[in-house]
C-alpha cells in the first residue's frame, strides 16, 4: 500500500482526528520529526507539513480532509465526489472556472480526488505562487455557491461518468466486490455513488456535509518545493487560521473481519468482452496495522512483477493468462489482498483450477531468500523513488503524516518490512490466504446458450474442494540541472549528459530514428512485437535471469516503438550503474529473439489488441491513425492486424532490428552516473555499428475519408473525436498551436467551460496536439451520452468559429502561457522523462533545450497571432470525425 502514489490515489484513506474540539496543539517534540521535514498544527488543529526542496521552480500543494465515500449514510451516496465537482463551480467571489482559470494563469495545474476516507485538493504551481493555491482551495470549499441549476447540471456530468465507469472492465469488477466483501458497511457503495442517491442531492446537503466534515482539526496542508517552511505555515495561518472546529470529528473504527460476509463467493457476468477479466480477493486489516509491511511483501511475492511466483507460472511458463498481478490494497478501516488478471476464456477452467490449487498449497517455503529479499528491496525502491518529483515527495509526506503514522512513520514503515521473516510470512498465508475467505468477480465473453450460473457454480466448487487442504484459522486480527554536455561520435549518434546529484539515481535512454517508419505495409505491429520481445532474453541470459538480475537492483530496462523511433531506457540506482549498463549494452546488441520469448510476446501483443478493443478510447486510438492517413507508415496499425502478428517469426525479428540498429541514434543520461563509463557505452554501441544508414523524416499523407463511426456494444457513452491537420513540429507554427491548444485545454479551458460547465454534455472535455517532425494533428475529444452528441458536435463548431473570428481575452492568453510553462515542468521531473526527451529531440535533430524555445516563443505571441493561427488551421483543413457509438 506504500506505493499507493505510484498506483491507486482513489483508493486512499486519511489519518486519525489531530485534536479535540478548540484545543491548541503544541508542535512535536523536534528530535521526533526529521530535519529536513517542518511539521506545525495551528491553534485550529489543521497540520502544516513542508518540505523544502529546489530542484525545480514549482511548489507542489495537496489539502487532504478526512471525510470520503466512507463518511456518507446510504442516502448520501456519492455527495463526497458530487461536492469534489461542485467546488469548482461559482463561489461568493469567484465564477465557475476562475479557481481553474486563475491556477493556470499563473502555470500552474489544479486538481482534486475522492476516495473512500479522504477528499484531497492538488496543485502544483511556480513557487513565487504558493499563497494562490491555498486561497482559492480555501473559496471554493467554503464559498461555494452551490447553484441549483449547476447542481442540475453536474449531477447529469457524474451520471455520465458513472455510466462510463461501467464500460471499464476493472471498474465493474471493483464495484461488484465492493458490494459484496463490504456489504452492511460504508465501504459498500462506490465513491461515486448511485444513480438515485445522486439525482437527490440538494444545495443544502452539500452545505450541510461540509458543515458536519470539513474541519480545521480534520486537515492536513502538505506542501514541497522551492520554498521557505515559515512562509508556508505564516501562509497557512494567514488563510485557514480563521476557521473553526464546530464538534469533534472521529474517524468510524476498523471494520472486524467477523463482521464482514463469508465467503467463498463467485460472480460471473457475461457481456460483449473478448477476454475474460478476474478479479479475487482476500480480506485483510486496514493500515496501521502491526501486519500491513508483511501482507504487502507477500502481495509483491505473489504478483507484484514479472519475478513474482503467480506471473512466473501462469504469464511466463503456463501461458494461461495475458496478465495477472497482486496487490495489498489497505484502506483506513479494513483491506484487500487483490489478484487481477485477464485472459483468453478457453483457458479459464484450467487457470482456475490451477491457481485455486497453487494458493492452497502456498507456505512460507514457498520463497527462496533470495526472492523475499528482492521483494524488500522493490518496496523500500517504490518509497524513496516517490522523491524524485514534488508532486510524489509531497503526497507522500502528507500520506505518513495524515494517516496517522507519526513523524518517523517511514523509518519505522521500512524497519517493520525488513524485520518480516518467514515465521511472520506463514502466519500470514495462513491466516489471510484461505480459500474460504475469496471473494471473485469475473467478466466472460457472452455465448449464445451460455449459463453463466453454470459457470459461477464450478468455479466456486473449485475453491470449497480446496477448503480442507488448508489450515482453518479465522483469526484476524529544481536544482540547477541546465547544465550538460553533448558528445558527438558522427554519423548522426551523440551522447547528452544531463547531471542531476539530487538522488542516487539515474535514467539512460536510447533513441533510435525508424521504428514503424522501417515497416512496409505487410508487417504492421513488427517494430512494437521488436520492442515486447528485445529484453526477453540475450546470447548469455534467460529472460527470467534479466528479470532476477534488475529485481534484485531496483533495476528496469524497457523498450518501447514509435511512429518515427525506437527507443530502449533503462533506470537504475546509480551503486548498480555498472551492471545494469552492461545488461543494457547485451540487450541492444546481442537479444535472443529465442522462440518461446517471441511466441510469448505475439500473444501479450494480441492480448493488448483484443483489450484496446474492448475500451471505447483503446478502440478509438487504434483506429485513429489508418483512418487519418492514407498510406505510408503513419497509417499503419502499431501494434498490426491480429492474423499477421500471429505469424511472425523470429527471424523477422532479427532482421527488423539488425536494421533498426544501423540507425542514426541519440543516448542521453540524466542523473548521478560516471561520465566516462557512459562515453565508454556509447562508443561500443557506435562500434558495433558496421553502417549507419541515413534516415528522412517523411510527412503523412491524409486520408481522402474524413468520417468513420465504429461500434461497441453494450457501452453507455458515446466518443467523439474532431481532428483538424496541422503542421510538424518544425514548423513555426509550433509555438503557436501548443498555444492554442493548451487555451483549448484544461479544466479553465474554453472546451471544459463551454461544453461542460456550461451546457454539461460529458464529464472529460479536452483538446490534444500530436506532431510529428513532418506533420501532425489538433483533435477535439468529449465522451458524451448518444443523445446529446449532436449538440456536442455543434459545441465543437461554437468554439472553432470563436476562437476564429474573436481575439483571445489577454488573460486567457496569460493562462496559457504560464501553463505551457508548467505544465513543462510537472511533465519532466522524473529522470526517466528527461533523458528519453534529450534523447528523442536531438534524435529528430532539435536542440536539447527545443521544448523551452518554443515555450518562449509562445511567450511573444498576441492574441492577434493566435487568432491567425486558429483561422489557418482551422479554415483551411477539412476535419475528420471520429465516433464511439454504443
Amino acid at each position: 500500500m506504500k506505493r499507493f502514489f505510484l498506483h491507486l490515489i482513489g483508493v486512499l484513506a486519511m489519518l486519525q482526528v489531530l485534536s479535540p474540539l478548540g484545543e491548541s496543539i503544541a508542535l512535536a517534540a523536534p528530535d521526533q520529526i526529521p530535519d529536513d521535514v517542518h511539521v506545525t498544527v495551528l491553534e485550529n488543529g489543521m497540520t502544516v507539513v513542508v518540505m523544502e526542496d529546489d530542484r525545480f521552480p514549482l511548489a507542489a500543494v495537496r489539502l487532504f480532509v478526512h471525510t470520503g465515500s466512507a463518511f456518507e449514510t446510504p442516502k448520501q451516496a456519492g455527495i463526497s465526489h458530487l461536492l469534489e465537482h461542485m467546488v469548482f463551480k461559482p463561489t461568493n467571489t469567484r465564477n465557475g472556472g476562475d479557481a481553474a482559470q486563475e491556477i493556470e494563469r499563473v502555470g500552474g495545474d489544479v486538481n482534486a480526488a475522492t476516495s473512500f476516507d479522504y477528499t484531497v485538493f492538488i496543485a502544483d504551481v511556480p513557487d513565487a505562487h504558493v499563497k494562490l493555491p491555498l486561497e482559492v482551495f480555501k473559496d471554493m470549499i467554503f464559498s461555494a455557491k452551490f447553484d441549483p441549476k449547476e447542481l442540475e447540471r453536474e449531477k447529469q456530468v457524474v451520471l455520465s461518468e458513472l455510466a462510463r465507469g461501467e464500460d471499464n472492465p476493472s471498474n465493474r469488477l471493483f464495484k461488484t466486490l465492493q458490494s459484496e466483501v463490504f456489504s452492511g458497511t460504508t465501504y459498500g457503495w462506490p465513491i461515486i455513488g448511485f444513480k438515485d442517491s445522486v439525482s437527490a442531492i440538494t444545495p443544502e446537503d452539500l452545505r450541510q456535509y461540509i458543515r458536519e466534515h470539513y474541519q480545521p482539526q480534520s486537515m492536513l496542508l502538505a506542501v514541497c518545493g522551492r520554498i521557505k517552511a515559515e512562509n508556508v505555515v505564516a501562509t497557512a495561518q494567514e488563510v485557514f487560521g480563521d476557521l473553526k472546529n464546530t464538534h469533534v470529528q472521529t474517524p468510524p473504527p476498523h471494520i472486524a473481519a467477523e463482521s464482514l460476509p463469508v465467503g467463498p463467493k463467485v460472480v460471473v457476468e457475461a457481456g460483449k468482452w473478448n477476454k475474460v477479466y478476474l478479479h479475487a480477493v482476500f480480506p485483510i486489516p486496514g493500515m496501521n496495522t502491526a501486519n500491513e509491511a508483511g501482507l504487502e511483501l507477500l502481495a509483491q511475492l505473489l504478483g507484484g512483477d514479472r519475478t513474482s511466483k503467480l506471473y512466473r507460472m501462469f504469464k511466463y511458463d503456463k501461458r494461461l493468462v495475458d496478465s495477472i498481478s497482486m496487490s495489498s490494497l489497505t484502506l483506513e478501516r479494513a483491506g484487500l489482498l487483490y489478484i487481477d488478471a485477464t485472459l483468453d476464456e478457453a483457458n479459464l477452467e484450467t487457470f482456475w483450477k490451477d491457481l485455486i490449487a497453487e494458493l492452497s498449497s502456498l507456505s512460507a517455503d514457498s520463497f527462496t531468500q533470495e526472492e523475499i529479499d528482492r521483494g524488500k528491496l522493490n518496496i523500500e525502491d517504490s518509497l524513496f523513488t516517490a522523491k524524485e518529483t514534488l508532486g510524489g515527495l509531497t503526497m507522500k509526506l502528507g500520506y505518513f503524516r495524515f494517516f496517522g503514522y507519526g513523524p518517523n512513520g517511514e523509518a519505522n514503515y521500512l524497519t517493520n518490512l525488513a524485520n518480516v521473516d518467514r515465521a511472520e510470512l506463514e502466519k500470514l498465508i495462513t491466516t489471510y490466504v484461505r480459500p474460504s475467505a475469496l471473494f471473485v468477480s469475473a467478466l466472460v465473453p457472452a455465448k449464445d446458450g451460455a449459463d453463466t450460473a453454470s459457470l459461477t457454480q464450478s468455479m466456486e466448487d473449485t475453491v470449497r474442494q480446496a477448503i480442507p487442504q488448508k489450515q482453518q484459522s479465522v483469526t484476524h486480527v529544481q536544482k540547477d540541472t541546465a547544465h550538460k554536455e553533448i558528445v558527438d561520435l558522427g554519423q548522426g549518434r551523440r551522447v547528452i549528459f544531463l547531471p542531476d546529484p539530487t538522488l542516487p539515481y539515474a535514467a539512460v535512454s536510447l533513441v533510435y530514428n525508424g521504428g514503424d517508419a522501417l515497416l512496409d505495409e505487410k508487417t504492421q505491429g513488427l517494430a512494437d512485437l521488436a520492442a515486447r520481445a528485445l529484453t526477453r532474453g540475450t546470447s548469455t541470459r534467460s529472460a527470467t535471469e534479466i528479470e532476477d538480475l534488475l529485481s534484485d537492483r531496483a533495476s528496469a530496462i524497457w523498450a518501447s516503438n514509435g511512429r518515427d523511433s525506437f527507443a530502449v531506457t533503462a533506470k537504475y540506482p546509480a551503486r548498480f550503474g555498472s551492471e545494469v549498463l552492461d545488461q543494457f549494452k547485451a540487450t541492444v546488441l546481442h537479444p535472443a529473439f529465442v522462440d518461446k520469448e517471441v511466441l510469448l510476446s505475439i500473444q501479450n501483443q494480441l492480448a493488448s489488441i483484443r483489450s484496446q478493443n474492448d475500451q471505447p478510447m483503446g478502440l478509438a486510438f487504434r483506429q485513429l491513425f489508418p483512418f487519418l492517413f492514407a498510406s505510408g507508415h503513419y497509417s499503419y496499425y502499431r501494434q498490426g492486424i491480429p492474423d499477421e502478428v500471429k505469424a511472425y517469426t523470429p527471424a523477422q525479428l532479427v532482421s527488423f532490428w539488425e536494421k533498426q540498429r544501423s540507425m542514426p541514434w541519440a543516448l542521453a543520461v540524466c542523473g548521478q552516473f560516471d561520465q566516462d563509463e557512459i562515453l565508454t557505452l556509447a562508443r561500443e554501441l557506435a562500434a558495433a555499428q558496421e553502417n549507419v544508414t541515413p534516415f528522412a523524416f517523411t510527412a503523412p499523407q491524409w486520408s481522402n475519408n474524413h468520417e468513420k463511426k465504429l461500434t461497441l456494444q453494450d457501452r453507455n457513452q458515446t466518443h467523439i473525436l474532431k481532428i483538424y491537420p496541422v503542421p510538424g513540429s518544425e514548423s513555426p507554427d509550433t509555438p503557436a498551436l501548443k498555444l492554442l491548444k493548451t487555451a483549448l485545454a484544461g479544466q479553465g479551458g474554453i472546451l471544459f467551460r463551454e461544453l461542460r460547465d456550461k451546457q454539461g454534455l460529458g464529464y472529460t472535455v479536452t483538446a490534444m496536439l500530436w506532431q510529428a517532425k513532418e506533420g501532425g494533428f489538433l483533435a477535439f475529444y468529449i465522451g458524451t451520452s448518444p443523445e446529446k452528441a449532436t449538440q456536442a458536435m455543434a459545441g465543437f463548431d461554437d468554439v472553432v468559429q470563436f476562437v476564429m473570428q474573436n481575439d483571445l481575452p489577454a488573460e486567457e492568453i496569460e493562462r496559457a502561457k504560464n501553463l505551457l510553462l508548467g505544465d513543462y515542468y510537472r511533465n519532466h521531473q522524473s529522470l526517466r522523462s528527461r533523458s528519453e526527451e534529450a534523447a528523442r529531440l536531438v534524435g529528430r535533430g532539435f536542440d536539447v533545450d527545443r521544448n523551452q524555445k518554443v515555450i518562449e516563443e509562445a511567450e511573444k505571441l498576441t492574441p492577434v497571432d493566435v487568432r491567425n493561427a486558429a483561422k489557418r488551421f482551422f479554415d483551411e483543413n477539412q476535419p475528420y470525425i471520429m465516433q464511439i457509438v454504443p
